[in-house]
């Protein structure tokens, strides 16, 4: 690969419900300092929305996931589609700043460098606008925005006063206690991997993720990251917070119903990871998080209480909450897991004891 990637740049989209962004998205792409090598954009299912976006996009290569419904799926199709010699994911809920593909293509100098992930700050309800954001990144006559003329705020809107950084990764966005290096896995919805790496990987796995009409599961990049690592161990996955999006929160998101369900079903996301990689590395970077970030943080909104912010105590209940729910969905998980297998045996069992009684009374 030369200094200079070919990066071809893959968005899932469903619903009609995120037409404003998906074009936002798609704005933003277009307007990368490294220009993509194309702009794929994978539809999942919709036929109707397929034929509007293949109208009103005409310099984007619109196709019809090929494969089960669900994100998993539509990335696998974008991936089999792609030309690049890097493939990067965006959210089609999300906007780019105009550095980020330059930030991610710095890093595959290195071949040892499989995959890059970026920084994912949340839109909050009530944010400024997506094409507001892009410019405000890029600064005056396109400069970037980390040299003192342009400004990238940590966030937008309003973040509900409870909610605690920790559990930003409930809304799709990058939370505190990640560190920039290499890291364990990518987010999925600001993430780039070579074009080589599928192969090797094996893909996406639809069993596992995002679908229609399931609960708000994830984790289809996790067990993907770890996969390919297992298969390619020398293989190094960096998280750079220089390749920056925004991803939008829409209201129901911001609260704390949802918060609750989006830490119980990534309990259960993670008790299917685990039963595919296993539990030491499916379980590495949370029992971390788990046994540091955490409690820091709970440490932190109590502090924060006794300085006069009451919703302080608010976080930190969060904290401990969202913590119990991800552990509860887990082993509910993890206990479905083992009656499925034990149903499996028993049925494969009765299917051998059939055959043996057929066998018998066929010799007689």
């Amino acid at each position: 690969m030369t200094d200079t990637p070919r990066i071809s740049v893959v968005i899932c989209a469903y619903t009609d419900e995120r037409w404003d962004d998906v074009h936002a998205a798609v704005a933003s792409v277009r307007a990368q300092r490294h220009a993509p090598e194309e702009i794929v954009l994978v539809v999942d299912h919709n036929p109707a929305l397929h034929d509007r976006l293949k109208r009103s996009l005409p310099d984007a290569v619109v196709v019809e996931n090929r494969e089960a419904r669900g994100l998993s799926g539509g990335k696998n199709t974008g991936v089999a589609i792609a030309r690049g010699d890097v493939v990067a994911f965006l959210d089609d809920d999300a906007v780019a700043a105009p550095g980020w593909l330059a930030a991610f293509a710095t890093h595959y100098a290195d071949p040892a460098v499989a995959g890059v992930g970026g920084l994912t700050l949340p839109m909050w309800p009530g944010s400024t606008t997506s094409a507001e954001l892009v410019a405000l990144a890029e600064g005056p006559g396109g400069a970037p925005a980390r040299n003192g003329t342009a400004i990238t705020p940590s966030s937008t809107g309003l973040r509900p006063r409870w909610f605690p950084e920790e559990f930003d990764w409930t809304v799709g966005c990058t939370y505190r206690g990640l560190l920039p290096g290499p890291v364990r896995n990518l987010m999925g919805g600001n993430a780039s991997f070579r074009s080589e790496m599928f192969p090797i990987a094996g893909g996406f796995d639809s069993g596992i993720g995002r679908g229609f009409g399931k609960r708000p599961l994830g984790c289809e990049e996790t067990e993907f990251c770890i996969r390919l690592r297992q298969r390619s161990p020398e293989s190094e996955l960096v998280y750079d917070d220089d390749a920056v999006i925004w991803h939008r929160v829409p209201s129901e998101r911001a609260r704390f119903s949802y918060f609750r369900e989006r830490c119980y079903a990534e309990g259960l996301s993670k008790a299917l990871v685990t039963r595919s990689v296993g539990s030491q590395d499916g379980l590495a970077s949370e029992r971390a998080h788990a046994l540091k970030t955490l409690p820091r943080g709970a440490v932190r909104g109590v502090g924060a209480t006794f300085r006069g912010d009451p919703s302080g105590l608010g976080r930190a209940g969060a904290i401990s909450v969202g913590l119990a729910w991800t552990a509860w969905g887990y082993a509910v998980g993890v206990r479905a897991a083992r009656a499925a297998q034990s149903a499996r045996a028993t049925t494969r069992a009765a299917t051998r004891a059939t055959t043996t009684r057929a066998a018998k009374e066929s010799r007689r």
